[in-house]
C-alpha cells in the first residue's frame, strides 16, 4: 500500500540523475549491482546511498565531525520540512522520505550513530551495543524495508535484528583493526569478566584465549539475532525474499569463518571466499521464497523506537506497491543490499591517525 503519491515532488529527474552519477563514480560495485534491482527501487536506492554516503564523507575528518554533524542535522530538519537545500541529494532525499514515509527519527538515529562515533564512545555492555548498531545498522535495514513496500512492524523488528546481528559479526570481523585505530567495540564488561582489563589491552592489543571467549560469546548473540531476523522475510515481497536471505546467510557466515580461526580477529581477518559466497547466494534463491513465518517476537527493547516510528508516522494518500516482478528475476537484483551495507561501512583510504568509520555491517575483507 506503499509508497506515498507525491503530487509535487520536489526533486527532478536531473536531480536522480545526480545521485545516479554519484554512485557510479563513488562505488563502482554498487552501481553495476544496483543496475539489477526494478526501477521502482532503483532510484530510491540511490537517493538512499547518495544521502548516507554524503554524511559518511562529511563526518569523515579531523576535528571537524562536531560542526559536520549539525550542519547534516540542519539539513535534514530542511528536508522534512519540505524546503531542501538547493542541491540534487538534498531534493532527492526531501522526496524520498515524503515518498515513502520514512519517519524522521530513523536518519536522525543514524547521525546520532556518527556522532557516538565522532565522540570516541565505547560499550560497557551488550544493551550498549545493541543501541550503537541500532543507529549506524538497523536504521539502515528499516529504511530498506520502507523501500520495499513494507511497514508491519513485526517485519521491521526482524530487520532490526537482522541488522543488529550484522553489526556484530561486523565487530566480532574486526576487533584487531580497530584495536590498532584506538578503539573498542566489545562489551568492556564481557572484556573484565574474561580476565583483561580494556585499557591495557588496548595499549597493546594481542590475542588469547581470554579475548576468544569474547569474541565467541559475541558471535553467538548475534547468531540468535540471525535466527530471529529469518522470520521476518516472510513478510516482505515474493520476490525479494531470497535476495534478503542471500544477506543474513552471507554475514552469519563472517561468524563460522571467525570460529574456525579460533576467534582470533587480532592477527587475522576473516574472509568468505567468492566461491563459498555463490554456494550460498544459490541455496538462498532455491529456498527464499519458501521461508516461512514464525512466532512474532518484540523488537529489541535498543530497536523498539525504529519500529514505534514507523507505525506512528502518518501515510496520507498511498498508491498502490510498484510490481516487482518474478522471484527468480528480483531475488537475484535483491543483492544489492549486501554491497549497500559494505560500503557504509568502509572509509577508503582512513588513515590510521583519523577516528574509525561506524562498523556498518560488511562482508568483505
Amino acid at each position: 500500500m506503499v509508497p506515498i503519491w507525491l503530487e509535487n515532488p520536489t526533486a527532478s529527474p536531473q536531480d536522480v540523475a545526480a545521485c545516479r552519477a554519484m554512485i557510479q563514480q563513488g562505488s563502482r560495485t554498487f552501481f553495476a549491482a544496483s543496475l539489477l534491482l526494478p526501477c521502482a527501487v532503483r532510484s530510491p536506492a540511490y537517493t538512499l546511498y547518495a544521502f548516507c554516503r554524503f554524511a559518511d564523507d562529511e563526518v569523515d575528518g579531523e576535528d571537524r565531525e562536531r560542526d559536520a554533524l549539525a550542519r547534516l542535522r540542519a539539513r535534514l530538519d530542511l528536508a522534512y520540512a519540505g524546503r531542501p537545500l538547493p542541491t540534487s541529494t538534498d531534493r532527492a532525499f526531501a522526496d524520498m522520505v515524503a515518498r515513502y514515509a520514512i519517519p524522521k527519527a530513523i536518519p536522525d538515529a543514524l547521525l546520532e550513530g556518527l556522532a557516538w562515533d565522532a565522540e570516541g564512545r565505547r560499550y560497557e555492555d551488550i544493551s550498549g551495543l545493541y543501541a550503537y548498531s541500532a543507529r549506524v545498522a538497523a536504521t539502515v535495514g528499516a529504511m530498506m524495508t520502507l523501500l520495499m513496500g513494507v511497514r508491519d512492524p513485526d517485519t521491521l523488528a526482524r530487520a532490526c535484528d537482522l541488522g543488529v546481528a550484522m553489526q556484530l559479526s561486523n565487530i566480532a570481523r574486526d576487533v584487531g583493526e580497530d584495536a590498532r585505530m584506538g578503539r573498542i567495540y566489545l562489551p568492556l564488561s564481557w572484556m573484565r569478566e574474561a580476565g583483561l582489563d580494556p585499557d591495557a589491552w588496548l595499549a597493546a592489543p594481542y590475542f588469547d584465549e581470554r579475548l576468544a571467549s569474547v569474541v565467541a560469546r559475541l558471535l553467538a548473540a548475534a547468531d540468535v539475532l540471525y535466527r530471529r531476523s529469518e522470520s521476518g522475510i516472510a513478510g516482505l515481497p515474493f520476490g525479494c525474499r531470497p535476495g534478503i536471505l542471500a544477506a543474513r546467510t552471507m554475514y552469519a557466515e563472517i561468524g563460522r569463518v571467525i570460529a574456525r580461526n579460533g576467534f582470533d580477529s587480532v592477527s587475522q581477518r576473516a574472509y568468505v571466499p567468492g566461491r563459498r559466497k555463490l554456494v550460498m547466494l544459490a541455496r538462498a534463491f532455491a529456498g527464499g521464497p519458501l521461508v516461512s513465518r514464525g512466532k512474532p517476537a518484540p523488537a529489541l527493547d535498543e530497536t523498539r523506537f525504529l519500529v514505534d516510528a514507523v507505525v506512528a508516522e502518518p501515510l496520507g494518500l498511498v498508491r498502490p506497491d510498484p510490481a516487482h516482478g518474478p522471484w527468480w528475476d528480483m531475488g537475484r537484483r535483491v543483492v544489492w543490499v549486501l554491497d549497500l551495507f559494505e560500503r557504509l561501512g568502509q572509509r577508503e583510504g582512513r588513515a590510521a591517525k583519523h577516528r574509525p568509520a561506524p562498523r556498518l555491517a560488511s562482508i568483505e575483507p
